[in-house]
C-alpha cells in the first residue's frame, strides 16, 4: 500500500490558484481596489479606496477587511485575497500602526480617525 502526503498535494493544488500579481499590504495602509461586480447578465468594475483595518489568514484563504467612508457613512467590506472578481489593488499609503487588528478605527471620525504615514518604505517581502 502506498502512502501520499497530503499536505504536499494540497499545497500544489493551492499554489496554482494563488495570486502572485498583487502587491503586499498591511492593517493600516489605504489601498484602492478594483473589483467586478456581478447584478444579474451585466457585469461592472468599480473602484473602491479605504483603509486596511485587517488582513488575516494564509494561502488561498487569506483575507482583508477594506473600511471606506461614503458621504459620512462608514462601510466595512471583507475581500479574499485571492478571488478572481479582484481586478487590481493599488497601494495609495503606507500607514505606522502599532496592530494587526486596528479595530478601534471603528469608534472614531475626522480628525482622529487620521493614521501616520510610514517614512520609510517597506520592502515588498515584508
Amino acid at each position: 500500500m502506498k502512502h501520499f502526503n497530503k499536505q504536499a498535494i494540497i499545497n500544489s493544488i493551492e499554489a496554482t490558484q494563488t495570486r502572485n500579481d498583487l502587491p503586499v499590504f498591511r492593517s493600516g495602509d489605504t489601498i484602492s481596489v478594483t473589483t467586478k461586480f456581478v447584478e444579474g447578465v451585466k457585469t461592472r468594475i468599480q473602484k473602491l479606496t479605504g483603509v486596511v483595518i485587517r488582513v488575516r489568514g494564509s494561502g488561498l484563504n487569506k483575507n482583508f477587511i477594506l473600511r471606506r467612508e461614503t458621504s459620512g457613512v462608514w462601510s466595512e467590506i471583507t475581500y479574499n485575497l485571492n478571488s478572481p472578481l479582484i481586478v487590481e489593488i493599488n497601494v495609495i499609503k503606507q500607514g505606522k500602526v502599532r496592530r494587526n487588528y486596528i479595530s478601534y478605527m471603528r469608534g472614531r471620525s475626522g480628525k482622529t480617525a487620521r493614521i501616520k504615514q510610514a517614512t520609510t518604505k517597506r520592502s515588498l517581502t515584508d
